[in-house]
């Protein structure tokens, strides 16, 4: 949620889970986890629920993927728990783990599963079919049994028939088995560092217009603003993955001065920060990516 201070456009009262009652945009963005790129957002009005035209978004996000492409999986939390989606996405053929949302049912249905498999001292897995009211048909659930520990708190949720432990369960029409369900829906987690550089390096929350269109092309600036840092870091060659606040340190940021030198203009860099030495391999991987740039990169040749 994006809190709003103000009356601008689309900034309604919806299910806030920080600051009740406040104003907010809700945003929705699928991310290429593995990749660390943003295929797609959108920006709605803050009394949306999470899944509200989740399958319109999917169409358009689809849409937006080189035919060469393909996804592996399709990560969402809770909030997406939807016969909707989950049809949607058997209908494309694309495979999916969903966090069930706990209710009454999916409780009862757990707390009947006798067949617990040991992961180790702490953890158990099993599985059930079941086809919840309103759904076209039966659909696999893995459950994560953990037991409590004083020492370390647990992730999932109390039921009153089992106590001891707590439970993780979620929906999925892969085969795979259950523990490896679990871990690779884990690996989404580092989707909520994606959201956290969007807020706290790029400031995605703060340009607020009283229109709301300009506020969503604001928004899908700094959208593109992230995926242009990302190939910026593949072109450059870099190792590991750089959180955007960390590029402007160490990166783009540097002490310079703007003079000339005869009928040119030169930039002159610091020599404390590493200046043009330390840069001098960065460009010249840039420069010479397989990608077309603009002419405006490449140097003037020399008489």
């Amino acid at each position: 949620m994006f809190e709003r201070y103000g009356h601008q456009q689309g900034a309604l009262r919806g299910p806030n889970p920080r600051k009740h009652g406040r104003p907010s945009h809700h945003p929705l963005v699928a991310v290429l986890a593995e990749a660390h790129f943003l295929l797609h957002g959108w920006l709605r009005s803050g009394n949306c629920g999470t899944s509200r035209g989740v399958v319109e978004f999917l169409k358009e996000a689809l849409a937006l993927l080189p035919e060469k492409h393909a996804l592996r999986v399709v990560r969402a939390d809770a909030g997406f728990f939807d016969q909707q989606l989950l049809g949607f996405l058997e209908q494309r053929g694309l495979s999916y783990i969903v966090v069930a949302r706990l209710s009454l049912w999916l409780k009862r249905e757990a707390a009947r599963v006798t067949a617990w498999r040991a992961l180790d001292q702490h953890y158990a897995v099993g599985e059930f079919s079941l086809q919840l009211f309103g759904w076209d048909r039966p659909r696999r659930f893995v459950v994560i049994r953990e037991e409590l520990r004083a020492e370390r708190p647990s992730l999932g949720r109390k039921l009153l028939e089992v106590p001891g432990y707590t439970f993780r369960i979620f929906v999925t029409n892969l085969a795979l088995p259950p523990e490896e369900i679990w871990r690779d829906y884990n690996r989404r987690s580092d989707m909520e560092n994606r959201i956290a550089e969007l807020k706290h390096d790029l400031a995605a929350d703060a340009f607020c217009l009283q229109e709301f269109f300009a506020t969503e092309a604001a928004f899908r600036s700094i959208l593109l603003l992230f995926n242009l840092l990302g190939e910026f870091q593949r072109a450059a060659g870099l190792a590991t993955y750089r959180q955007p606040a960390t590029l402007r340190t160490q990166v783009f940021l540097c002490g310079a001065l703007l003079g000339r030198a005869g009928h040119r203009l030169v930039l002159y860099l610091s020599s404390s920060g590493g200046g043009l030495q330390r840069r001098i391999p960065l460009l010249e991987k840039v420069l010479a990516y397989g990608t077309s740039t603009s002419p405006k990169l490449h140097p003037r040749p020399t008489t």
